[in-house]
């Protein structure tokens, strides 16, 4: 077809559709044609809200991640914090372990093993080195190994000019340079056992003469079994005198080691004098060790007031946390409420809930998960009350879950079910949440779980 045939055929067409349009059958063309444009257009915009809605779902949903990617992060330093201290605790616990196994060593009159032991501690440079260098020398001296004693006392004297342990070493030095170097005798050993059953009755008879022989066995080189007996007889004796004696021991006119049995023996017998005596001595003193000591022994006198008073002023976060601890052993739920209202340090919150486990109180932890604004110390007490297995701490659960919208605080309710091995509550969840993430992680719990209620959903869900 030529050019100006093809031209003339397009100008045809055009000029029919024109006049179709504008005679009177061209008003409906029109009419059909605005409300094609427009179907389209609307359904351009429907298609465009959805669009938007879908990406605007997918920003939340990032958002959400986002925040949960945070909350993890956050929650692995403060996990890399705790195992830090967990490390540098189990260190110190096995430390203290080898020096309980010495001393027991000692007390079952196996001097080998003490020594080993006890040189074992004092090679590791930890915080009872100066204890540990003495026992060596003990049981050294016990064994006869003369020169052995000699050394050790020499090396504690070198290292540790200041220890609370030079007393006792400079009494053990004078006897192991009086002695014979020969192995101690078993007969030898019954001989002061029975001068301690002597000291002990002439206790009952004759106080006033007992009394500086017993002090004189606290102040020499006795073993330590013997030591701890006379530390009893006084302390059950009841006798003003004794506690004075006791009390002495206990601000520090011995070793650590006999201090902290002094102050424990207050605890058991002395009474509110003694408490006061204990007090004295915690306010002075600025040896952790003995402290926490002291802290142990009020909750052995349920000393309610003493430990709230340290929890509330020590500055210690250390012994801050044990006197929490120790409120929560003796069941103070007024006192750490009040603490926990005050407190503005997390760390020290965490300890409070804690405490309120260690006393029982779910009704505080369901307070906190419902109301603390931190989310973390919300999930805190969630954990705490996956620890309690009950029906109220049960029940408890499920309401939070109900009400919560926080997704972080609904997963941790999950891993309280599963801590408590409800597997019937996380099946409810599973079978009810319409959030698939939620519903994963249920599944995943079960999984785990060697329940027939978990079994029988697997079951379920392989069925659909």
């Amino acid at each position: 077809m030529s050019f100006n045939k093809s031209f003339r055929v397009a100008t045809f067409i055009f000029a029919g559709a024109f006049a179709l349009l504008t005679g009177p059958a061209g008003a409906n063309a029109r009419v059909g044609w605005q409300t094609f444009a427009q179907s389209r257009e609307g359904t351009a915009e429907v298609a465009g809200l959805e669009n938007n809605s879908e990406m605007q779902g997918d920003r939340d949903q990032e958002q959400r991640e986002r925040e949960q990617e945070q909350r993890d992060r956050e929650q692995e330093k403060r996990d890399r914090e705790q195992e830090k201290r967990d490390r540098d605790q189990e260190r110190v616990d096995r430390l203290e372990e080898l020096y309980d196994n010495g001393r027991e060593a000692l007390d079952d009159e196996k001097y080998e093993t003490a020594r080993d032991r006890f040189a074992a501690l004092a090679k590791a440079n930890g915080p009872q080195t100066d204890a540990a260098l003495y026992w060596e020398a003990y049981a050294d001296q016990r064994l006869g190994q003369r020169q052995a004693a000699l050394a050790a006392i020499a090396d504690l004297k070198a290292r540790f000019p200041q220890s609370r342990w030079q007393r006792d070493a400079g009494a053990l030095e004078i006897e192991v340079r009086q002695g014979t170097g020969q192995p101690s005798r078993p007969e030898a050993q019954g001989d002061q056992e029975l001068k301690m059953l002597a000291i002990q009755g002439l206790m009952n008879s004759d106080p006033e003469r007992a009394m500086p022989l017993l002090e004189k066995v606290l102040q020499g080189p006795a073993s330590p079994k013997e030591k701890s007996r006379a530390m009893f007889v006084l302390a059950q004796s009841g006798s003003p005198q004794g506690r004075e004696i006791i009390g002495r021991i206990a601000r520090g006119q011995s070793n650590p080691e006999l201090q902290r049995k002094a102050v424990e023996y207050l605890a058991i017998f002395g009474g509110p004098e003694a408490r006061k005596t204990m007090a004295e001595i915690y306010a002075s003193s600025s040896d952790t060790s003995l402290k926490r000591s002291i802290l142990r022994s009020y909750m052995i006198g349920g000393d309610k007031e003493r430990l709230f008073a340290a929890a509330k002023s020590e500055k210690d976060p250390a012994l801050r946390r044990e006197a929490i601890r120790q409120l929560g052993l003796v069941h103070a739920e007024q006192e750490l409420e009040q603490l926990y209202q005050t407190e503005n340090s997390p760390e020290i919150r965490r300890e409070i809930l804690q405490s309120f486990f260690l006393a029982g109180d779910v009704h505080k932890m369901q307070e906190a998960a419902k109301n603390e604004k931190d989310p973390e110390l919300r999930r805190a007490a969630v954990r705490n009350l996956g620890l309690v297995r009950s029906d109220e701490s049960g029940k408890a659960l499920a309401e939070i879950y109900a009400r919560e919208t926080d997704r972080g605080i609904r997963e941790e309710v999950l891993n309280a079910y599963f801590l408590q091995g409800n597997a019937g509550a996380i099946v409810a969840i599973a079978k009810a949440e319409k959030d698939p993430g939620l519903k994963k992680r249920a599944v995943e719990k079960l999984s785990m779980m060697h329940s027939k209620e978990a079994s029988d959903y697997m079951m379920e869900l392989l069925q659909k």
